[in-house]
């Protein structure tokens, strides 16, 4: 199977490399939309967060002709590693994928450099300064195209900030799982937005505690709410870190049992289905989120690599950062449920339009990407 694959890829590349030669788009002449399989390794595409990514890619897979498979692979680190190669075994021309820790992403990049297929991921980036050997070996693949994540500290900072404003001044902290990036990066910002608060308020201080973990279940979310409560009865906030949204729906549930909704502000990462009401009835304080379409435009730079359109990916490392969407109040959340919720934030020829844009037009569109601007082209 991996010799016929690498057959296909070496033939595509010398049509690829014959039609740049001649001065042609490799679009009409490297692969056809209908011929194109990308690959989705995800933690859970049933979720709250992964069935909004599945949304969204599924619809810009139909907009563009192009086939797409997932792989759940609850990230758990051996199906992780090997939801990769099954992708490739089954025909993919390149994989997206998250969750992705940045050793699980050597055998990743490895099974992509072995296929000839390409990968990029999302919600995640390989850490630089942590791990720069891996992160050289990323730089170095000719097949690894790069990354799509959100500045996760500035994240934590807004976030633990929207609590300290409404008075919250005993913080319980809950994360997913021990050495996650992108909980260490959460983490990072809920500690900065506490220590510049209770440097400039001496007298007035706030205490976050050290977290719980939750893994990526209600149960867990639940009975790490139950710990933080028992350990500390002035317990007045909770930041359920993330983890797709199921640790969220425990927690608060758990609030919930304990009579203390409203008492226990609660504020996390990853919307809510029923975010709207929950900020009515004070079950949530605020939620950042929105950010479904980070799996998008990973998708539409792995499209434009197969097509042939991204070149001299060896060498390089694509640094895309998606922004937040920040929601603290039911006004601020009828928008998000009109543009994002009842509707996809793009059409399907918006989604055709961005599939033409290279990398840096892609990020100028994602920097884009708000509820004013989604609200403004649907009109």
């Amino acid at each position: 199977m991996k010799f016929a694959l690498k057959k296909v890829a070496f033939a595509v590349a010398c049509t690829t490399f014959a039609a740049g030669i001649a001065g042609f788009s490799t679009s009409a002449s490297a692969i056809e939309n209908s011929e194109i399989k990308i690959g989705v390794s995800i933690w859970s595409s049933t979720d709250v967060l992964g069935s909004q990514c599945k949304r969204i890619l599924d619809k810009a897979a139909e907009s563009l002709g192009v086939q797409v498979q997932y792989v759940d692979q609850g990230h758990i680190s051996e199906k992780v590693t090997a939801s990769v190669e099954q992708l490739a075994a089954a025909g993919c021309q390149g994989v997206i994928i998250c969750n992705s820790s940045d050793t699980e992403m050597v055998s990743a990049i490895k099974t992509a450099n072995e296929y000839e297929i390409y990968l990029t991921q999302f919600f995640r980036i390989i850490s630089k300064d942590a791990n720069p050997d891996i992160y050289k070996m990323a730089t170095e693949s000719p097949y690894y195209i790069g990354a799509v994540h959100e500045n996760e500290p500035d994240n934590g900072e807004k976030l633990v900030n929207i609590l300290i404003d409404k008075g919250c001044r005993n913080i319980g902290l809950i994360g997913w799982e021990q050495g996650d990036a992108t909980w260490l990066g959460r983490w990072t910002g809920y500690k900065a937005g506490v220590e510049k608060w209770n440097k400039a308020h001496p007298d007035d201080q706030v205490n976050l505690s050290e977290p719980q973990y939750a893994g990526t279940s209600s149960e867990g979310g639940s009975k790490a709410a139950e710990a933080l409560m028992a350990a500390n009865p002035k317990l007045d906030a909770l930041i359920p870190a993330g983890g797709g949204g199921d640790p969220l729906q425990g927690a608060i549930a758990a609030v919930e049992r304990a009579g203390k909704t409203g008492k226990i502000h609660i504020v996390s990462t990853d919307f809510l289905p029923d975010l709207g009401e929950r900020l009515a009835n004070g079950s949530m304080a605020g939620e950042s989120g929105g950010h479904f379409c980070d799996p998008l435009f990973a998708f539409m730079m792995t499209y434009n690599a197969i097509k042939g359109e991204y070149k001299d990916i060896e060498g390089k490392f694509e640094d895309f950062k998606f922004p937040y969407l920040f929601v603290s109040s039911t006004k601020d959340y009828e928008g998000y449920d009109q543009y994002f919720v009842k509707q996809l934030p793009y059409t399907n020829d918006e989604l055709v339009a961005l599939s033409k844009l290279d990398i840096e037009g892609l990020q100028k569109a994602a920097n884009k990407l708000s509820i004013a601007d989604a609200a403004a082209r649907a009109k």
